[in-house]
């Protein structure tokens, strides 16, 4: 990653002894403008973000851990929006958009009528990243400044270590969005971008959600609106996930296939401590309404498992038909990494008859709940057909 100091229109005059300039003031007040939350804050809700923690802590505290990550973006989101008292934001772009956590698009009118050069600036705090803007022809025959570029996660381990890091590489946070444009002159001008205020009405829903989190590590990339209606990208990483991959039904069981997102040493999965702490975590079935436990054999494989479902312990723990949920340690298994609304009526499943090896039959039903968990509702009908 390199770090690049601001283009400026001259080398700036030294202030006089016991003077501070106007330009000093206005830099001092952009730089506390970026800069993020108290380190305290950050270094809490860091901490409370930590996989191994979020695996290990109950439904209470990852709720606590979710309040500290929330409060914390509502101040990076204020300090981003904070006017740095040199230039008004520019009016709403023409586009700006950002889909699957991956490729920014902008489009807009360009300020001056030639701009001599022009870039966007992706900063949080002392980083950032320069992505050049195109000058091209508007319908109008205007200038228009655009711009595509893929942003990468962080935490995305697809990069060898040997691999030159891709810019814009960002981390969790909130980015402030700047287009720097310099005119024939010299001139250079930083100017934030407005992004409108959602409507009342708000957008027709469609069948997928306008922001996808990665389905590699779970980190969403979006769009927000700061104070004062600056835009800025705001990163969220995922805690501690539990992602259903596949499952396939047949005539004689269910294998579900899986993988544990943001988990033990994501970085290095593969390590033998990762792959250990993985194995390490305990598996289960739990029946709804009365918590009735059957373990589950995981077989692993870096950080994807797979099992097959033990629906005979499940279907043969009491009478009647009964749902039953699947955790892997302390992790819910659901399908979550997705933009899909409505994952019922998107992935419809029919029941099923399962043959059993000791000969019973079972009817089982694997589906995902409207939350995106995954369930099975199971009945041994053995004494009904025989």
């Amino acid at each position: 990653m390199h770090h690049h100091s601001p283009t400026t229109g001259g080398p700036p005059h030294p202030a006089p002894a016991g003077h501070t300039s106007a330009s000093s003031r206005r830099s001092a007040r952009s730089a506390a403008s970026e800069r993020p939350p108290h380190p305290a804050l950050s270094a809490l809700a860091t901490l409370l973000a930590l996989p191994a923690l979020q695996s290990a802590l109950g439904p209470r505290a990852r709720r606590a851990a979710a309040k500290a990550r929330s409060t914390r973006f509502r101040l990076e989101r204020a300090a981003a929006g904070r006017d740095s008292g040199r230039e008004p934001l520019l009016p709403p772009p023409a586009h700006l958009s950002l889909r699957d956590s991956r490729t920014l698009n902008l489009a807009l009118a360009a300020p001056e009528p030639d701009p001599r050069s022009a870039e966007l600036l992706i900063t949080r705090g002392h980083r950032r990243f320069r992505v050049p803007l195109a000058v091209e022809r508007d319908t109008d025959g205007g200038p228009l400044l655009t711009a595509t570029v893929t942003l990468h996660d962080a935490l995305d381990t697809a990069r060898t270590p040997r691999t030159p890091a891709p810019a814009p590489l960002l981390g969790d946070g909130v980015w402030r969005l700047t287009v720097v444009t310099a005119d024939e002159g010299g001139r250079v001008r930083r100017r934030g971008l407005t992004l409108e205020a959602p409507t009342a009405a708000g957008a027709p829903q469609g069948p997928t959600t306008p922001h996808a989190p990665s389905p590699r590590t779970g980190t969403l990339m979006r769009v927000v609106r700061c104070r004062g209606g600056r835009a800025a990208v705001q990163v969220t990483r995922s805690p501690a996930r539990a992602e259903l991959v596949r499952f396939v039904p047949r005539g004689d069981g269910i294998t579900v296939h899986g993988r544990v997102v943001a988990g033990p040493s994501q970085r290095a999965v593969r390590a033998t401590r990762a792959v250990r702490a993985l194995a390490a975590l305990p598996a289960r079935a739990v029946r709804r309404r009365d918590g009735v436990v059957v373990p589950l054999e995981l077989h692993w494989e870096g950080a994807a498992f797979r099992c097959v479902l033990p629906l005979g312990a499940m279907a043969g723990a009491g009478p009647g038909q009964w749902v039953w949920d699947f955790r892997v340690g302390e992790l819910p298994l659901g399908r979550r990494l997705t933009d899909v609304r409505d994952l019922p009526s998107a992935f419809p499943t029919p029941f099923r008859l399962v043959a059993l090896p000791d000969g019973r039959l079972v009817r089982a039903h694997p589906h995902l709940t409207a939350s995106g968990a995954f369930a099975v509702t199971c009945l041994d009908i053995t004494k009904e057909t025989s």
